[in-house]
Formats: structure tokens, sequence, C-alpha cells
């Protein structure tokens, strides 16, 4: 413990004073009511504990007070603990944005059937999902036979939107773990992921049109289509990406959830 804390005679929290520069330093004859100041902030047993380690980097202490309702001291929380509760969110975030549903014992003693389940799910879920991709391509299925060639840009477009929808929504995660980001931002939020897409599109399509008209001979009105529809595609996915992490945290879901697997 790096600091003392000072109580009255019911046990309610009035003061707090750190050792180091405290009682140390402090005279002989001198009372603690006149050399402890106010605690930088407190905490209730009822806090989230990632809204407790947030309130301390935000305050910059490595211990705060946790008082009940009636002011009483009933414990701290400490850097240790912190570091605890910010592995195991990491563990967890992890986990959900790569489809896993998170698990509390080590891999190794973890037992195969529950790894099944933790994965199962989201895979059905997701196999679900690609079958309405499917569905959109075969309403298109006459289209794309005049050009066939088309057929072979589906999975450049499908996995560049989804990488750039996950860099979007790992940055709108991160920005909303931190406090960086609240639901209020959404419009700076979207109209920055707009710009950025607009950027990394064209840049995108430049390269795809030298590439395909140059290099594999493709017709010029072809490739302009291939071209065109990447930068489509990449601002739809930076918008996706920025929106439904924010959606999930205003109706209090985990916001990992809307990562790299749903967005792609």
């Amino acid at each position: 413990m790096s600091n003392c804390y000072v109580v009255d005679e019911d046990g309610v929290l009035i003061g707090v004073f750190y050792l180091r520069c405290g009682c140390c330093h402090a005279p002989d004859h001198k009372r603690l009511d006149q050399f402890m100041t106010p605690p930088r902030a407190i905490l209730s047993p009822e806090d989230d504990q990632e809204q407790a380690v947030s309130l301390m980097d935000r305050v910059d202490c490595v211990e705060l007070p946790v008082t009940d309702e009636e002011g009483h001291l009933v414990g701290t929380v400490t850097a240790d603990d912190a570091m605890e509760v910010l592995r195991d969110e990491a563990t967890e975030d992890m986990e959900r944005m790569a489809a896993i549903h998170p698990s509390e014992k080590p891999y190794l003693q973890t037992g195969v059937w529950d790894i099944y389940k933790n994965r199962v799910l989201w895979l059905l879920l997701l196999m679900v999902s690609a079958a309405f991709t499917g569905a959109i391509i075969t309403h298109y299925e006459t289209a794309l036979a005049a050009q066939v060639v088309l057929t072979a840009f589906i999975p450049m477009l499908m996995d560049t939107g989804g990488n750039c929808g996950s860099q979007s929504s790992v940055t709108v995660i991160r920005g909303l773990s931190l406090g960086e980001i609240r639901y209020s931002d959404w419009m700076r939020v979207a109209w920055k992921e707009i710009q950025v897409g607009v950027l990394c599109g064209l840049t995108l399509a430049a390269v795809n049109l030298l590439r395909l008209t140059l290099l594999n001979h493709l017709d010029f009105m072809v490739a302009m289509v291939v071209s065109l529809t990447l930068v489509v595609t990449v601002i739809m996915s930076k918008l996706l990406g920025c929106f439904l992490p924010i959606a999930a945290s205003r109706v209090h879901l985990d916001p990992a959830v809307m990562a790299s697997p749903l967005i792609t």
C-alpha cells in the first residue's frame, strides 16, 4: 500500500496522505488532518473493473480507495489489481475479435469439448452470414455471366473490404476502451473514416487499374469497373468498421464482438 487513508470513528473516509511525501516529511507535532489531502478519486464496490482502471489512469494514481454508499472505507484498488484486470480484458478482447467465446482457463487446461463450444457458435453464425453473400452473387449471376472475368475479382474485393473494415473497427474499439471515443463522437469518427476511405480507395484503385491494364491486359472498361467497385467497397467497409463497434457500445455490448470476423 502506497497511501494511508484517514477515517473517522465511524470508518468514514475523510482524507488520504502519501507515505512518500506525507508522514515522512511531516513534523512530529502535527496532526493528520493538518497535512492529509482529499482523495483524488473514490471507487464504489459496484463500479465496473474496466472503469476503475480507466479512472486510475485518468487521475494518474497507483491506488484508489473503495467506499460504500455511506462513505465507509471498504478496501482499495492497486496498480497490481489494475494490471491483472487489463491482462484479463485484453485476453478477452483478443478472443472475441477472433470470433472465439472467452475462456477463463489456460489453453492446455481447457478440454477439447470446451474449446469446441467456444468456437462453433461463431463459426455457425459466420457461415450463415456467408450464405447472404452467396445469395447476392447469385442474384447478379446473369450480369456476371456476361463478363465471367469479373467473378475472379470477387475474393479480392471481399478480402480488401474485410481488411479495411478490420482496421477501422480495431482503431475505434481501442478508442472506446480508452475512453477517447464516445457515442456522441460518431459523426466525427464517420467523417474521418470517409476521408481515409476515399484516400485509401483511390490509391488501391489506381494501383489495381494499372495492374489489370498493363500486366493482365484486361479490357479498360472492365478494369475501371473493378477499380471503382474497390473504391466503394473500401469506403463502405471503413464506415461499417467504425459504426458497428460504436453501436455495440451504445447498447452495452462488447465492441470487440464487432471486430474482424463479423466485418469480413
